[in-house]
């Protein structure tokens, strides 16, 4: 019987991946609670020890030896009941051990169902269930129970009665390790992932750059007649993605992201953070994108503000602000193409900027700087009346907002002060 009890164990020790030891510990503390129960005696120091290689169960209250092959069924029905919630404990420690290391991994499991809200839930083997909520999923995606699915674990916490963990195929990460599950050299290390954008289900632009000149980062992502990233394609369920290649210029990798497109002129403003891409008219709708998604994904993998503009709408902006600036730097016309160098090329540029970079970079004299923004700011008042009274409104009610939040700080202050004087 004793040998039996210790194979017992260890098979509930390997089917359930807990800590054999543990196990042990567990059903020694479960059996002193049956022993209290049976003997009821509470002030005494119950101590319960099963020998690990024979299972030979040795029992002792207050070092006086028990036998507890005479407990009732009241005392193995604590025991059975400590044991089964000491158990579950060690289950829930074991999984949250496991997946809390697998966190920001590629996963594969097996739809079990659909709950309320559109979530599935995902068999992980061994009685591991996990969790795709609805906003988690590629939208046209529709999983049926005991088709495989494969996802990201984005969050994995421990609850009291489970854990609970939560899978993603719309995270941007997704995409990164599906990369590096097809691509070796990403894998190796020769091709790096430097940046990644991405709007689930529709497009992603993955900048990648190689660290041996041998390598075409490009090549070795699309792989022999695009077999790699087909098999990632088909696993986004058709998602576009825009393979550049990376630039430690930012010029170059601004205008690699733009791509499709191809633009013809780039202007930098570092103040703003601010990219200005000049392309022909004919290539506009294609750098800016369906719904303006080339462009907001070539910001966001570049992280830079990107303005697109056609070479007439550039030009009119830079004439808009040559004349606005015409009569003060009449005999220096150098300092306006000095500030386009610096990126800025339009009035609402200068306005943000503020002085200061006009006094550090292009040194301005201070008092000329000043009249510089503030003939700008005249000339937007100018040209957009609504907007600047809007602006001037907004300010006043920030002001006020502020006023209301200094009056509220201040009241608690003002009640101590109050109460320090009462108890003086």
């Amino acid at each position: 019987m004793n040998q039996e009890l210790v194979r017992i164990i260890e098979n509930i020790a390997r089917d359930k991946n807990i800590d054999l030891e543990s196990l042990f510990q567990d059903l020694e503390t479960a059996m002193a609670s049956g022993v209290r129960k049976y003997y009821g005696v509470q002030d005494a120091e119950y101590t319960i020890h099963i020998d690990r290689t024979s299972g030979e169960i040795t029992a002792y209250m207050d070092d006086e030896p028990l036998d507890i092959s005479v407990m009732g069924r009241i005392a193995a029905q604590t025991v059975k009941q400590v044991m089964i919630q000491r158990i579950k404990a060690d289950e829930r420690g074991s999984i949250f051990a496991e997946f809390v290391q697998r966190k920001g991994d590629i996963i594969t499991g097996t739809v079990l169902r659909k709950e309320r809200r559109k979530k599935i839930v995902v068999g992980l083997g061994n009685r591991v269930e996990a969790e795709l909520p609805k906003d988690e999923q590629i939208a046209g995606e529709n999983f049926r129970p005991g088709e495989t699915v494969r996802a990201l674990v984005t969050e994995v916490k421990e609850g009291t009665s489970q854990v609970r963990i939560v899978l993603s195929r719309t995270h941007p990460d997704f995409v990164r390790r599906l990369f590096e599950l097809e691509v070796p050299e990403i894998a190796d290390g020769i091709v790096e992932v430097r940046s990644l954008s991405r709007e689930a289900g529709y497009r992603t632009k993955i900048a990648v750059e190689s660290v041996d000149d041998r390598i075409d980062p490009i090549g070795a992502c699309v792989g022999v007649r695009g077999s790699r990233i087909k098999s990632i394609v088909d696993e986004l369920s058709g998602e576009k993605i825009d393979i550049v290649p990376w630039s430690e210029s930012s010029q170059a990798f601004i205008i690699n992201a733009v791509k499709p497109a191809v633009a013809s002129e780039i202007t930098l403003c570092f103040e703003l953070g601010k990219a200005v891409v000049v392309v022909p008219e004919d290539q506009l709708s294609l750098a800016i994108g369906k719904h303006g998604q080339n462009v907001r994904l070539a910001a966001r993998l570049t992280d830079w503000d990107i303005e697109i503009l056609t070479p007439d709408e550039y030009n009119e902006s830079v004439d808009t602000l040559n004349n606005a600036l015409e009569h003060l730097l009449e005999g220096e016309p150098r300092l306006v193409d000095e500030l386009i160098a610096l990126g800025i090329i339009s009035l609402d540029d200068l306005d943000e900027v503020g002085a200061e970079p006009l006094v550090e970079e292009l040194n301005f004299e201070p008092e000329l700087a000043e009249k510089v923004i503030e003939a700008a700011r005249e000339k937007l008042k100018e040209e957009f009346p609504e907007q600047a009274e809007g602006g001037a409104k907004a300010a006043e009610e920030q002001d006020a907002q502020q006023e209301d939040e200094q009056q509220e700080d201040e009241q608690p202050e003002q009640q101590s002060d109050l109460q320090e004087d009462r108890e003086e």
